[in-house]
């Protein structure tokens, strides 16, 4: 009596397509992301690492991402690429120039400050005088450190009165824009009017706290740009000024003529109220009238005092 077929062989006897031998195809991989993007794997290694999963598997704190140090560094590098270039060709003056002086030491111990160089820029940046000056006392300390004047600059500097006429002639009747004028005007035995002058170093917009700042420090914010690295240029300082004037020009004008319309209108309210506690018309000017003694008179006047004295 033959023994019954296993149940396999049974199974395979009901159904004749499948195959007990035939493995079963494995199912497709899902393909990562280095399949679909190239770049992912790149990108992934510049992000920072997190933990994704369950809340209860999340860290409460999460460790906090690095502030990226190379935008800093590229910001650093724009800075030192900005220059201080003239806007234009044109060398002629205009309403406003900008004047800078470089110092040298007279004196003793070169304690006193006397002119080396002077340079003018006009609006758009260009030079319009640049002249080094042989000073009327004799140089102690050429200060190279800061005014980058030496020695071999004084063969072809024009003496101090003929500088000083050719800048007064220059700036007459002209804006003059620069840091801390009071210094320069100072050494060019100089004045200006008040109305025309537009100083970096005083204009209240300027100050932090109410403290005057450099010029330098006020460069590197206005305009982005480095200046006084180390030996003093007075081109580049007298170019800054101008530059930074022009960026606030018209808001520095406006504040001007209101303070200016301001100080006029205390002046004249200061003397009506004078004319009006002398009792006198202020419109009608006082003249005051004095008449000598003749000789009669006083004569006469000598005559009463002696009869009186006893």
């Amino acid at each position: 009596m033959a023994s019954p077929p296993p149940p396999a062989a049974a199974a395979a006897a009901a159904n004749p397509s499948r195959n007990p031998k035939r493995k079963p195809k494995p199912k497709p991989k899902a393909a990562g992301p280095s399949t679909l993007n190239p770049n992912w794997a790149q990108l992934q290694s510049k992000l920072p690492a997190t933990t994704l999963g369950k809340r209860k598997h999340r860290p409460d704190h999460p460790s906090p991402v690095p502030a990226p140090t190379e935008p800093a560094a590229e910001e650093a590098a724009e800075v030192e690429e900005v220059k201080l270039v003239p806007t234009s060709d044109d060398t002629s003056l205009t309403k406003a120039v900008a004047v800078d002086c470089e110092m040298v030491g007279v004196g003793a111990g070169g304690s006193k400050s006397a002119l080396g160089r002077v340079t003018l820029v006009n609006s758009w940046g260009n030079v319009v005088y640049d002249e080094y000056v042989r000073p009327v006392e004799w140089i102690v300390d050429y200060r190279t450190h800061i005014s980058g004047i030496r020695p071999k600059h004084m063969n072809k500097a024009k003496d101090f009165w003929v500088v000083q006429k050719d800048v007064a002639e220059l700036i007459k009747g002209r804006i003059l824009v620069g840091h801390a004028l009071h210094h320069d005007l100072k050494v060019l035995l100089l004045g200006h009017p008040k109305k025309d002058i537009r100083d970096t170093s005083e204009y209240e917009v300027f100050r932090r706290e109410g403290k005057r700042r450099s010029l330098k420090d006020l460069t590197a914010q206005v305009l982005g740009a480095k200046i006084q690295q180390k030996e003093h240029c007075p081109i580049e300082d007298a170019r800054a000024a101008m530059f930074i004037y022009n960026k606030h020009k018209k808001v520095w004008e406006k504040n001007m003529k209101e303070q200016f319309r301001f100080r006029n209108k205390l002046k004249k309210r200061g003397k009506k109220k004078s004319a009006e506690g002398s009792g006198n018309d202020p419109n009608v000017p006082t003249v005051k009238e004095t008449r000598k003694q003749t000789s009669s008179e006083m004569y006469f006047t000598v005559a009463v005092a002696w009869v009186r004295s006893p």
